[in-house]
């Protein structure tokens, strides 16, 4: 690289915030690393092999250092996520691995129809497992400063799967930020929860689909997964519905929210009327309506977020023949970015709602805010922040 490119690398990179390395050139960041790697009890040969032809990657700076104004609505990711043709997909993959997703259930407990739609929302049934090199990834991470110590502490696991034999350092592919494989394992979670299904001494989640279908159904096994038991119901809320008596409530016997008179939509009972529920409201009261039992809570150790985990469970849902579900969401809705969210706050304390400095930020004064505004409007007090909030206080 000519000086005169890589000094327009370099203000490229200073413009967009991204840190740049902390070490003079990456022969000195990996010759530092060696110590470390050896004390893990990563050989020299893996070492020498990983970092054949390391050098630091700009794209995955860049990509720490996107921060997407735009938003979306819980309805918009699961209408992306979860289609007919995704189901249709997983019912091919049950089909195919029947066999394994009936002894990985056997095994851990874990429904085939979950596991199947973990690895469907992770990398579309394996069609995308991710294009970088994951060693090289994460090398370039924590060369470069960004959450070095988690980071450093991933590469060093990496470096010892790749030590341990599992994969070679050339089909160690993954994401930009390290997670790998069909159903995209962080290192640290292919050590702890990996397994070798297939038996061929190596535990392959690159490669062998039984492998890695196993080693997801332990990781929800070992986060607590409930057998038989599934993610929650969509539900009605009768009119009138209390929101206040819901807000206190939190998390409580399916019993009790029937008794404040919410029922299935499909009419059936619940199963077991002392299961634990909390209600979720996506879109407010005017959308679908759920009860989420413990086990969403478990899809949540695989990504920390209510729209992935509604959307891991009604895939599995479809995937053994559910439709969609019955409450239309609201239409003209839109999520709030962080800007629109201050705009909200502003407009709140222009009212009379005290939410404090405006700041994007929402926490408990801004809900008791929006649920005070909304009482007073004769609206349902559901705290529900969304677009149509927005518009509304605007007019």
């Amino acid at each position: 690289m000519s000086y005169r490119i890589a000094a327009m690398a370099l203000a490229s990179m200073v413009s967009l915030g991204i840190s740049m390395p902390a070490f003079a050139n990456s022969a000195e960041f990996v010759r530092g690393l060696w110590p470390l790697a050896e004390q893990r009890g990563v050989s020299r040969s893996a070492f020498e092999s990983a970092f054949s032809g390391y050098s630091y990657i700009p794209k995955v700076m860049e990509l720490t250092a996107k921060q997407p104004e735009f938003s979306q609505t819980v309805q918009q990711y699961l209408d992306r996520r979860v289609t007919a043709a995704q189901a249709r997909k997983g019912q091919v993959m049950s089909a195919e691995w029947a066999q394994t997703l009936t002894g990985s259930e056997q095994r851990w407990g874990v429904q085939p129809e979950i596991v199947l739609a973990i690895w469907g929302m992770e990398t579309n049934f394996g069609g995308f497992m991710g294009g970088e090199n994951t060693i090289h990834a994460l090398a370039t991470l924590t060369e470069g400063g960004y959450r070095a110590d988690f980071f450093r502490e991933e590469l060093l696991t990496a470096l010892r799967i790749v030590s341990d034999g599992h994969v070679s350092p050339s089909k160690m592919i993954g994401s930009w930020a390290g997670a790998m494989g069909h159903t995209q394992f962080m290192p640290s979670s292919f050590m702890a929860y990996a397994v070798d299904y297939n038996g061929d001494g190596r535990r392959d989640i690159w490669n062998s689909v039984q492998d890695a279908l196993g080693s997801t159904a332990n990781y929800m096994n070992k986060h607590g997964w409930r057998p038989g038991e599934t993610w929650g119901y969509e539900i009605k809320l009768p009119s009138g519905f209390d929101f206040a008596r819901a807000r206190q409530m939190d998390r409580a016997p399916l019993s009790q929210w029937q008794a404040l008179g919410i029922q299935r939509v499909s009419g059936r009972p619940f199963p077991r009327q002392s299961d634990l529920g909390r209600l979720y409201l996506p879109a407010g009261a005017n959308g679908p309506a759920f009860l989420l039992l413990p086990n969403f809570d478990v899809i949540k150790r695989y990504n920390n977020s209510d729209s992935y985990a509604l959307a891991v469970g009604h895939l599995a849902d479809r995937i053994i023949g559910a439709g969609g579900f019955m409450t239309p969401w609201p239409a003209g809705d839109y999520a709030l970015n962080k800007s629109q969210r201050g705009e909200l706050q502003a407009l709140l304390n222009r009212a009379g709602f005290d939410v404090g400095v405006p700041d994007g930020v929402v926490g408990p004064k801004t809900r008791a805010a929006v649920v005070a505004y909304q009482t007073r409007m004769g609206l349902p007090a559901d705290g529900h922040i969304s677009g149509r909030l927005l518009e509304r206080l605007k007019n």
